[in-house]
């Protein structure tokens, strides 16, 4: 009796209550290797066209292990201090090694703000060499194993191997972000002059401060951002000379690219798409991106079919006067009128760069992020 009162309760709360599915975890990212841990194995390129293992090491005292990347304020913050640590250290027998987990395919280019370049090997190589590092730079960003086996929580996260290769200290590479501040606690530093003097390390762990590892798993990132940029509205507007003129006084407090194109122009079609990539990266800064159309005014909505084809949701207008030696002269009297025509104006009007043809790319990037208004730092 009592085995058929349990199974249709068992059968009421059944039909009663939906099934519950198990609840799927988000994927968790790698612990951090404990102190006293041995140094995992690895073998991976460097942007010297070698490959480096932890053998390749073997003669060092220490080992002092960065994973850092290209495109991280912080990172970029701590270049510089990384280079004086190498030659400070180097002939007491501490190898500093840089290695760079991320994915680059899991970079959207809001996340590129403070830079001009992304974290492929072969942007690494573009880095390295302006930069002149001088320890080995490692990519690991093609299969993560290496990060995996570490666990780095932010770009920079130093980790500090005694001869033996034991990890003895791991965290930040000291307690001040910005290069022009005098850091109070160095961590890393004290670490090795403790460990090279036969002593404890003073601290063996601290917190990171930094930009996320970009692991694969974040890849779906660039898909919500593609169709986020579907959706914004994309609007053309009509302008005369006064208007240009105005425009191009800035009273905005934000650095600003005009760019002067038509969709019979080859070259200012090929190139649109490099700005629109410009305005994704910076948008979110002292920047904005205007897009002159110096199309006939009869052709405006073709001008607008081909914005909203590019995803062009920045600043658009349409020159509405018939007269294009007006245009050239309301641009820029420096300007002898061939498109595209692009130029660089800072708040007040002042022109810091101006290109009749094509832009390059790169090194537009790089002007607008070490301008006085972006910057590469917090």
């Amino acid at each position: 009796m009592k085995s058929t009162v349990f199974c249709w309760l068992a059968f009421l709360l059944a039909i009663s209550f939906p099934a519950i599915k198990p609840y799927a975890s988000p994927r968790q990212d790698p612990p951090t290797l404990t102190i006293g841990s041995e140094a995992p194995e690895f073998n991976l390129p460097g942007v010297d066209g070698k490959n480096w293992s932890l053998s390749s090491f073997k003669n060092s005292q220490l080992l002092v292990l960065v994973f850092t990347c290209n495109h991280c304020p912080t990172a970029q913050a701590y270049e510089d201090r990384l280079i004086r640590l190498t030659d400070e250290y180097k002939s007491r027998g501490v190898a500093v090694v840089a290695i760079s987990p991320n994915d680059p395919k899991a970079i959207t280019l809001s996340e590129l703000d403070y830079t001009d370049l992304s974290d492929s090997f072969e942007e690494m190589k573009i880095r390295a060499s302006e930069k002149k590092f001088n320890f080995p730079y490692l990519y690991d960003g093609e299969t993560q194993q290496v990060a995996r086996k570490y666990g780095p929580v932010a770009t920079p996260h130093v980790f500090i191997f005694d001869k033996n290769r034991k990890l003895r200290y791991q965290g930040r590479i000291d307690n001040v972000e910005k290069p022009s501040k005098t850091p109070t606690q160095t961590d890393t530093r004290a670490a090795i002059d403790a460990l090279l003097a036969g002593q404890e390390v003073p601290v063996k762990s601290t917190k990171v401060f930094g930009c996320s590892i970009k692991w694969a798993s974040k890849e779906d990132w660039i898909i919500k951002a593609r169709e986020t940029w579907a959706r914004e509205p994309v609007k053309v507007e009509p302008i005369d000379e006064a208007g240009i003129r105005a425009l191009l006084k800035n009273t905005t407090k934000k650095l600003r690219l005009v760019n002067v194109w038509a969709t019979w122009c080859g070259p200012c079609v090929t190139e649109l798409p490099d700005f629109i990539t410009i305005n994704r990266m910076y948008r979110s800064r002292d920047f904005e991106l205007v897009t002159i159309s110096a199309d006939d005014p009869s052709k405006n909505e073709k001008v607008l079919e081909f914005l909203q084809k590019q995803q062009a949701s920045n600043l658009n207008y349409h020159f509405n006067g018939e007269d294009k030696y007006s245009l050239i002269e309301a641009i820029d009297p420096n300007w002898q009128g061939a498109l595209p025509y692009t130029i660089l104006v800072e708040p007040g009007g002042k022109i810091v760069y101006a290109r009749q043809g094509p832009i390059n790319l790169s090194a537009m990037k790089k002007l607008i992020v070490d301008h006085p208004m972006i910057g590469r730092y917090f």
